[in-house]
């Protein structure tokens, strides 16, 4: 994985040296990124204050205090005695500085027809944000509410999150892929005034009746007061049933904005809670110095509303007049140009996947990628939700990319709004680096025993000190909360994850630590062996569990799939892993399936897999995008 010589250098490309974070590091004297991480985690107020006034948030009345952490760290409050509004930094100055005519929001429908996509400037999302927050609070909703949102990324579904905002009340999206059930929890939990959603869900040419689910869902919990639909009538006389509300609600920094559900291995869902400073804060920080944002230049996370990085992406774009591609479907329909035929259209400067939708990709049309279309606008592309094999990354970086935009991968949670490891334009990049830890984040690798893990060595991943957009909590559930991140060592976020520092300074994600697999008492991840996996030249796509076995403990049962025209047997497969990672850690079984069970987001379903092919119940199988492919995992088991 690690080379000598990096694949990307910053020093080859002069737009580096322009960028937002090289000019930070030469207005505060840094001559190395080192140099600014270093100095961000030794005193995270002076950072957090200055890389604030550096994105230029604008606060109704300035805070006092960065930071407070006199009750511990789990419980530290940021920009004490500041007045702040999400709403107010990412939409209503715009208009107010002169920049309405620019374009904010483009919106690509599932039908990929030219009829069926839309623009909104500034000025007319103001207009539409307004009326929403008119009608919102003539419904009686106003600061500390809660507003429910089940649809996928579109042009309204930006307007309702920014007029919640706007009042001063909690935005709570849900992934529109979810069962009655899911929604019922999520909604209940929340105590949601108002359920928007779509009537009809598009994907891939068919519709899905999800405002049926999302009636039957609102109506067995009893603080909803009303469903609307975005492309029904109720929508339009929704907008015009109040007076515009074009002021923002002047909010404490530490007021909750958001709530973000994650799904525990157990258990009911986990309401994550962020607050309107914390989001300015970190998604501004990260769009600015990770990402180099900037007006006028189009950015597309192929992601849902459900999921961290759609609201992410939402407020840290709009926060800079970065537009924002809303992509409604699947990337490979109607056809598998059809995201190729996006960027091109839209010259599109940062384009961002998950290894899943990449090695999609590859797949598609014999692995030529976007071969025919013009994406010289990309200068940025990116990455995150689960570790890159190396073959992969280098198709995004040399297919996609054209081997001149860094990939920069970044690695968090929804838990954290933001990143713990991430790269920048400054950073040389090898294949699947995360680069290092993310300015103000402290982060480390611990042993089995809370001590620094020596270079070149796998450990857990740990933040030892607070950031401004850690969820506050779990909704209603402080017990949970302090349980899931800071039971195993105090003062320290346990997030979970196993990592490596290289001893050439790069930083690598392995996969979850609950996912570990112990092989007569040999652990492994499952990325590690699906690595391996994609590096043979005939697979596609892999998925690695540990079956339980008598002697052993557990074995490694894999899946495959393979490119197409391309063949391996499964005997080839077992001795390509031995060769590579020792016989004692060979699978057992390989099979070759057609499909990977996925969620809509695209993320591989390990859990999901393990279950269906041990005869246990599959579970909530309602963001599974494939079911089919689980039927065919679990005939192979019978």
């Amino acid at each position: 994985m690690p080379q000598n010589t990096p694949l990307w250098h910053p020093d080859d490309h002069a737009w580096t040296r322009d960028s937002h974070i090289a000019h930070f590091m030469r207005a505060h004297g840094f001559y190395s990124q080192d140099e600014l991480h270093a100095a961000s985690v030794r005193d995270t107020a002076w950072f957090l204050d200055a890389a604030v006034k550096d994105s230029g948030v604008e606060w109704f009345k300035p805070y006092t205090t960065v930071k407070d952490d006199s009750r511990g760290f789990p419980w530290t409050r940021w920009f004490e005695g500041g007045v702040v509004n999400i709403a107010h930094n990412c939409v209503d100055r715009h208009v107010r500085d002169g920049h309405g005519d620019e374009i904010a929001l483009f919106y690509e429908a599932d039908s990929d027809a030219p009829e069926d996509r839309r623009q909104r400037t500034f000025a007319e999302l103001k207009a539409a944000v307004d009326d929403c927050a008119g009608a919102l609070r003539m419904m009686g909703v106003g600061p500390g509410d809660s507003v429910a949102l089940y649809a996928p990324m579109r042009i309204e579904t930006v307007e309702v999150m920014m007029a919640t905002f706007k009042l001063g009340a909690r935005f709570v999206p849900i992934f529109c892929g979810y069962g009655e059930q899911a929604v019922i929890e999520r909604v209940e939990s929340c105590g949601a005034k108002v359920l928007f959603a779509v009537e009809h869900l598009h994907r891939r040419g068919k519709s899905v009746a999800a405002g049926a689910i999302a009636r039957a869902a609102a109506a067995r919990v009893d603080s909803v007061k009303r469903v609307i639909c975005f492309d029904g009538p109720d929508w339009m006389r929704f907008l015009r049933s109040a007076p515009s509300v074009t002021e923002c609600e002047p909010t404490a920094a530490e007021e909750p904005a958001l709530i973000i559900y994650t799904s525990g291995t157990t258990g009911r869902p986990k309401g994550t809670v962020h607050t309107h400073a914390g989001c300015l804060a970190q998604t501004g920080k990260e769009l600015r110095y990770a990402f180099n944002a900037q007006p006028g230049e189009p950015f597309f996370w192929f992601t849902d509303i459900g999921w961290m990085m759609g609201p992410w992406e939402i407020i840290g774009c709009l926060f800079y007049r970065t537009p924002i591609v809303l992509f409604d479907g699947a990337p490979d329909f109607p056809d598998s140009d059809r995201l190729w035929r996006t960027l091109e259209r839209l010259k599109v400067v940062t384009f961002c996947a998950s290894p899943t939708l990449v090695r999609l990709f590859m797949r598609a049309t014999g692995g030529l990628g976007p071969r025919g279309h013009d994406l010289s606008a990309l200068r940025v592309l990116g990455s995150t939700g689960e570790p890159w094999d190396a073959t992969s990354w280098r198709w995004y970086f040399e297919n996609v990319g054209g081997g001149r935009c860094p990939i920069i991968n970044i690695s968090g949670g929804t838990e954290l709004l933001g990143c713990l490891l991430s790269c920048t334009p400054l950073t040389p990049l090898q294949p699947c680096s995360l680069g290092a830890p993310a300015l103000g984040m402290d982060i480390d690798i611990f042993t089995e025993e809370g001590a620094p893990a020596p270079r070149g060595t796998v450990g857990h991943l740990v933040c030892k000190q607070p950031a401004p957009s850690m969820t506050k909590s779990f909704l209603h559930d402080d017990k949970r909360y302090l349980e899931t991140y800071f039971s195993r060592w105090p003062d320290v976020w346990y997030h979970g994850d196993w990592a490596r520092h290289d001893e050439d300074g790069s930083w690598y994600v392995l996969g979850r630590s609950d996912d570990t697999i112990k092989v007569a008492g040999k652990r492994v991840g499952p990325s590690e062996v699906e690595s391996v996996l994609t590096s043979h030249p005939a697979v596609s796509e892999a998925a690695t569990i540990g079956a339980p076995d008598d002697l052993k403990g557990q074995v490694l049962v894999c899946f495959v799939v393979l490119r197409p025209n391309l063949n391996a047997t499964p005997a080839e497969l077992i001795a390509h892993v031995a060769a590579q990672m020792g016989k004692p850690l060979a699978p057992k079984t390989v099979h070759v399936v057609a499909a990977l069970p996925k969620t809509r987001s695209g993320k591989i379903l390990r859990g999901t897999i393990l279950r269906v092919y041990t005869g246990q119940p599959a579970g909530d199988l309602t963001s599974v995008e494939n079911p089919a492919a689980l039927e065919a995992i679990k005939a192979l088991a019978s």
